[in-house]
């Protein structure tokens, strides 16, 4: 469940909760909303943790630079440090 998808069902449980007067037979419609927005608070929180929990690599290369190169330290090589985010949750 996406983040927005959470905000939708939280707001749509705070309406059906507090809005709404209307009345089912065996339905309550009070108690349908606020059900609504346990499981939109619930996908907010999953949500939250899942984005901040990405796996990250930090990646070093050393390759050699060309002498006579205006930046090129003291031993010859220059050293690239970048950092790799992997993706590995399946495409929803």
């Amino acid at each position: 469940m996406t983040l927005a998808g959470s905000i939708f069902l939280i707001m749509l449980g705070a309406i059906l909760t507090w809005a709404v007067e209307f009345d089912l037979a065996g339905v309550d419609i009070n108690v349908v909303g606020v059900i609504l927005m346990l499981g939109g608070i619930a996908g907010l929180l999953f949500g939250i943790w899942r984005m901040t929990n990405v796996r990250r690599t930090a990646v070093t290369s050393t390759t050699p630079v060309a002498p006579g190169t205006p930046v090129t330290p003291v031993d010859g090589t220059r050293t690239q440090v970048y950092e790799e985010r992997r993706y590995d949750d399946p495409m929803v």
